[in-house]
This record gives C-alpha cells, sequence and structure tokens, in this order.
C-alpha cells in the first residue's frame, strides 16, 4: 500500500519532467545559409595612359607637290599619351596625343632633274570617343595634325639644288580597336588620315612652288595605364 502510494505520487512528476529532458537532448545542426559570392568588380577603362606605337605611312603630295613626286610610302615609329574618362558604363570619352618618327618618301627622276618628297615627323592631338564590351573598345578619333615635311630639287631645266623643310599644320581622322589585356596593359590597332595645308617652298627662286601633303597610317601600339 506504501510502495503504491509512492508511485501514485512520483508518476506525474516523472511525466512533467519528461518534455524538459527531451528539450535538453542535442538539436540537429541549423541548415547551411545559401552563399551569394560577392559581385565581380566592374571593369573601368578611366585613367592616364602612356604607350608606343609603329606601323607605316602611305600618302601623297598635293598642289604643286603632286606634279613633283609620285605617291610616298615608308614607316614611321612613335609614342602616345592619353587620358580616359568612363562617361558611362558603355561609354569612353578621351584625350590622346601622338608624334612619331617617320621615312614616309616620294622620289621622282626625270630629263628634266630629280626630287625627292619626304614626310619625316608626324603629330596629332585629337578627342577619342568608344563604346566598349568589357575589355575591349571600339572608337573614333579626330583633331589637330602636323607634319615636318621635306622637299628637295634637283633641276636642269632651271638649274636648281636645294632642299626646305616646313612644319605644316591640319586635321586628322580616324578610328581603332583596343583591348585590354590587363588592368594596365592594352594593345590596339588604328587608322588614321591626317591632312595638312599648303605652304610655299623656294620662294624667290625659278623652282619656287606651293606644297601640301595627304597621308594614310595603319599603326599598332602598346599603352599601360595608370
Amino acid at each position: 500500500m506504501k510502495h503504491a502510494l509512492i508511485a501514485a505520487l512520483v508518476a506525474p512528476l516523472l511525466f512533467a519532467l519528461a518534455p524538459a529532458n527531451a528539450a535538453d537532448l542535442a538539436r540537429g545542426a541549423p541548415p547551411p545559409q545559401a552563399y551569394y559570392p560577392p559581385p565581380a568588380p566592374v571593369f573601368s577603362w578611366q585613367g592616364f595612359y602612356l604607350g608606343v606605337n609603329g606601323g607605316y605611312g602611305f600618302g601623297a603630295f598635293k598642289n604643286g607637290g603632286s606634279d613633283l613626286f609620285s605617291s610616298a610610302n615608308g614607316g614611321l615609329i612613335g609614342v602616345t599619351a592619353g587620358y580616359n574618362y568612363q562617361a558611362m558604363p558603355n561609354i569612353v570619352l578621351g584625350l590622346e596625343g601622338d608624334f612619331a618618327f617617320a621615312n614616309i618618301k616620294a622620289n621622282r627622276s626625270s630629263l628634266f632633274g630629280n626630287s625627292q618628297g619626304t614626310v619625316d615627323d608626324i603629330m596629332t592631338l585629337r578627342a577619342r570617343a568608344g563604346y566598349t564590351l568589357d575589355r575591349a573598345m571600339l572608337y573614333v578619333t579626330g583633331g589637330l595634325a602636323g607634319s615636318n615635311n621635306n622637299i628637295m630639287l634637283n633641276t636642269f631645266y632651271a638649274p636648281f639644288y636645294g632642299g626646305q623643310s616646313k612644319f605644316q599644320t591640319g586635321w586628322a581622322i580616324g578610328g581603332g580597336i583596343e583591348f585590354m589585356f590587363t588592368n594596365s596593359l592594352s594593345a590596339k590597332a588604328e587608322y588614321l588620315f591626317t591632312s595638312v595645308g599648303s605652304d610655299r617652298y623656294f620662294d624667290f627662286t625659278p623652282v619656287a612652288l606651293q606644297s601640301g601633303v595627304d597621308t594614310s597610317t595603319i599603326k599598332g601600339g602598346l599603352n599601360y595605364h595608370f
């Protein structure tokens, strides 16, 4: 009787403790949180750059020069400097200048004498506008141009031998494609047409003339971006 009474008193207590003991049992680990990798940084073309360029040029002297020379052609090599501004996600605006040592030359020999015309140096200062596809950019460019041109004459009909150089100014227009291999190094291919106005050569001599020159250049280049 005594044991039955104790059991009756203890049983409710055991039932009350059972949920608490169940709550104390080890719970399963929470499900892992979903992993969302951070977005890749957006590539930007903005900043200053310096580079080298080289290629081939061809063209023709005009006005009085067209009577003296055949078409001109030859190589060139030079340097480039510029700045890009990332105006919109796919639009880049900029300013670029370049200088190239050139040897774009035309010669002619005849019964009347020998003549030679050479484009020695070419420089431009141009605006650029480009459309980008991540690391590739297609661009158009245009602005000011100047070239140092040299004419040498050796004529028989009016005995004369001499040469004269002139720095002549004009305009340039063209376009190209540029690709960024790394965040600091890019390569480009570019076509550029330059036209410089006529100037007078050999004033007060029997061979006085007026001449300008149009030049097309196809260049490749490497740029380092800061």
